[in-house]
């Protein structure tokens, strides 16, 4: 027999579903009353063609109606749906132009002050077309009657005027903050760079170098001369999700702890340069703090390197590395051992247009790797200029995966020796005799 359940008026709309069905006819069951059938629609008569058609009476009815109304019938349409639009954020790929914030006319000092700062603009491009002609003048004298320092001098004037006719400028600050700037030109390369060396990103790295005894424990000294930034990829939430959704790269702040997992692949390499000649460096990446039992201290390990990057104002970001000298092998701390600090530097090369040749180093080499002896043999110098970045790490159960699956070797366990017990003797003996 079919047993029905009245089913209760929440659910109304449901009234044809059987419960607890069987495979037995349902012939013997109770008639279930139907539905009646819906009301015929009344029949839309087609409107003459005119240069304005008028729109049906239900066609007026269902557009006067409110979103709710129409999503309690069930007669949304989802692609008619106005949903909100969202401006693109701007970059070099979305451009968009600087716009006054107020209308002209609302506020008169607004309007003056911009004035003013044209007016000076254009008093100095006169200064500066002045200059010009003089130092074509100079230029133009033999080299043997040729006054070099004075013509030093005029160079270095002429390059001030150049940043102080346009440092100022509104539209030139907009394209030099939002990514648009033409890097071929003076101006912008002396925004980004005074943004860089007084806003603190630079006080941030250099401070946290210091601290965390990057100099002197790698290198004598270092003066960067041009932003590096390192990205890896942001861990996802736990869950059954965590291994298929798709991770987003984000920007590392400078000493900050990373876990293994986010850096098994190496990182996206992003960089801001402000000479305009191409230049040749090296990139090199090392751990500090790999146990050395023998010395019972630390010594360092090479996990990337990198000769041979050309690099100007004008190259692309992210650094295109296709080709890789010494492959990278991930961070991997050993247990029982403090926090490891891993630091990425990017040298200029001695000669900035001749290429070097460094043999690649095996596995067994990378371990007690000595950087000074390197950079002396092949003419590094953080003294010259670069750029650097450092993050920590410490062991966790991934660091026990990458040993097993990538160096197949057996995980190191490091710990504090153990101290001697003086009353080893005494606890042997019987306490009451």
């Amino acid at each position: 027999m079919l047993a029905l359940r009245r089913l209760p008026r929440s659910i109304v709309g449901f009234a044809g579903v059987r419960g607890n069905a069987s495979l037995q006819s349902s012939s013997s069951a109770e008639p279930v009353t139907p539905l009646p059938p819906p009301p015929p629609q009344a029949a839309v008569p087609t409107p003459e063609p005119s240069p304005s058609p008028a729109k049906p009476a239900a066609a007026e009815a269902s557009a006067s109606a409110s979103p709710k109304e129409e999503s309690a019938r069930g007669t949304v349409n989802q692609t008619d749906r106005k949903w909100p639009t969202r401006r693109p954020p701007i970059s070099a790929k979305n451009p968009r132009e600087w716009n006054r914030p107020i209308a002209k006319g609302v506020l008169p000092v607004y309007d003056e002050a911009l004035a003013y700062i044209q007016q000076d603009s254009a008093q100095i491009k006169l200064e500066l077309k002045e200059l010009q002609t003089k130092v074509e003048a100079l230029e133009n004298v033999p080299e043997e009657e040729r006054d070099v320092e004075a013509l030093e001098e005029l160079r270095e004037k002429l390059k001030i005027l150049e940043i102080q006719s346009e440092a100022n400028l509104p539209d030139v600050r907009w394209k030099a903050w939002n990514a648009m700037g033409d890097m071929n030109k003076l101006i912008y390369r002396h925004l980004l760079e005074q943004r860089w060396r007084e806003d603190g990103v630079l006080d941030l790295l250099m401070e946290r170098i210091h601290q965390m005894n990057v100099v002197p424990d790698l290198l004598p000294s270092l003066h960067p001369t041009l932003d590096l930034r390192l990205n890896f990829p942001d861990v996802p939430k736990s869950g059954w999700t965590r291994h298929r959704a798709k991770r987003q790269y984000k920007k590392v702040e400078p000493g900050v702890f990373l876990l293994p997992e986010q850096t098994w692949r190496q990182p996206v390499l992003y960089t801001t340069v402000f000479h305009t000649d191409t230049r040749l460096y090296t990139l090199l990446m090392v751990d500090l703090d790999v146990p050395d039992t023998e010395s019972q201290s630390y010594q360092a390990y090479l996990h990337w390197m990198q000769p041979n990057i050309a690099l100007s104002a004008l190259s692309p970001s992210p650094i295109p590395l296709t080709t890789s000298h010494t492959r990278y092998i991930p961070p991997h701390p050993q247990q029982g051992t403090p926090y490891h600090r891993y630091v990425v530097l990017l040298l200029p090369q001695e000669s900035p247009t001749e290429r070097i040749s460094i043999p690649a180093p095996s596995d067994e080499e990378r371990l007690g790797f000595n950087f000074r002896a390197f950079a002396e043999k092949y003419g590094l110098d953080g003294n010259r200029g670069g750029g650097a970045h450092m993050w920590r790490e410490v062991w966790d159960n991934t660091v026990s995966r990458f040993y097993k699956d990538i160096l197949k070797t057996e995980e190191p366990r490091y710990g504090r020796i153990p101290m001697e017990d003086p009353y080893v003797e005494v606890k042997k003996s019987k306490k009451y005799l």
